[in-house]
């Protein structure tokens, strides 16, 4: 161990170096360390490479960029309080997000990282406050020239940004549902729906959804996904419930008027769900189901199309 310890001291020292060569060198060195030694995660972060690793992130060089930005994600993964209270890291990340020039995989990376610092609950409303961050993030996935695994990870980050409540209005102010959205129709790789209607399930849980859903036929969407003919996979349709079920809840009078009408041709699929899906996906089915059987709020014993669909 105190080899190891010694070893990362002697690198870290090393990113003072005024020489570009000799820094890159030690950046590649802390990138392989950092990625196949756990133990050493700790060793590096604790000999304050955190700070030398995010200047790093605003240099010229995108080499040093990129192994810069795999040692943070490295040692993040064990040391993230460390990381959030490093100065100006959050803001050199959303610089690589920005950055024009910046290499494929540096842009991926950086979106797996604000994913890892996602996984503390108390740092999502930080993170998610950074409007930047945010707003690179949703540029990811509306690219359609971006590479799949950019994608993936930046939807696993806004997933991570959107399970705090106070992020889905601004989520939603800068594009997040239509980006989403033409994702699920218009993107046919694997894995890439189904993140992307988790996100929506988790956006759509806010009073400002029922309005950006209505602009993107959102609800139509995602009830087609209840048809065989749709192909969906069972997690595509168990988030479609949850969003459906989000709407009634957040969306307002009409998006509830609007749900219960266009579900009425998918009910056996959401009974499905309810009966076969996971534990949770089934309690939300359920609920959804008894949300629309309530209908208005104004119609005392709800809409008799819908009083059959509990008693199967």
């Amino acid at each position: 161990m105190e080899v190891k310890r010694r070893t990362a001291l002697s690198l870290v020292k090393r990113l003072s170096s005024a020489s570009e060569e000799t820094r890159i060198s030690a950046l590649c060195e802390l990138r392989l360390m950092s990625k196949h030694d756990s133990d050493s995660r700790s060793f590096i972060a604790e000999a304050g490479a955190v700070p030398h690793l995010t200047e790093n992130l605003y240099s010229s060089s995108p080499l040093a960029q990129e192994n810069a930005i795999a040692t943070l994600l490295n040692v993040s993964i064990s040391n993230r309080e460390i990381l959030m209270l490093t100065p100006d890291l959050l803001d050199a990340i959303s610089h690589l997000l920005r950055l024009p020039w910046a290499t494929a995989a540096t842009v991926q990376i950086s979106a797996a990282t604000i994913y890892s610092l996602l996984l503390d609950e108390e740092n999502r409303p930080i993170i998610g406050s950074k409007r930047e961050i945010v707003e690179s993030l949703i540029n990811i996935v509306r690219d359609a020239s971006s590479p799949t695994r950019s994608i993936k990870d930046a939807l696993k980050a806004l997933f991570g940004i959107s399970l705090c409540s106070l992020n889905r209005p601004t989520m939603i102010e800068l594009g997040a549902v239509p980006a989403l959205f033409s994702l699920v129709v218009k993107d046919g790789r694997i894995g890439l729906v189904e993140d992307a209607t988790a996100v929506i399930a988790q956006v759509a849980g806010c009073d400002e959804s029922g309005d950006a859903f209505r602009k993107v036929s959102g609800v139509g969407v995602l009830v087609d996904s209840f048809y065989p003919s749709t192909g969906s996979s069972v997690r595509a349709r168990e988030n479609a419930v949850s969003a459906l079920l989000n709407l009634v809840q957040s969306g307002g009078e009409r998006t509830v008027l609007e749900v219960k009408e266009m579900c009425l041709g998918v009910l056996d699929g959401i009974m499905d769900v309810a009966e076969t899906g996971s534990s949770k996906a089934k309690s939300k089915a359920t609920a959804l189901l008894r949300r629309l059987r309530e209908g208005n709020e104004d119609e005392s014993e709800g809409d008799p199309r819908f009083n059959f669909i509990l008693d199967r």
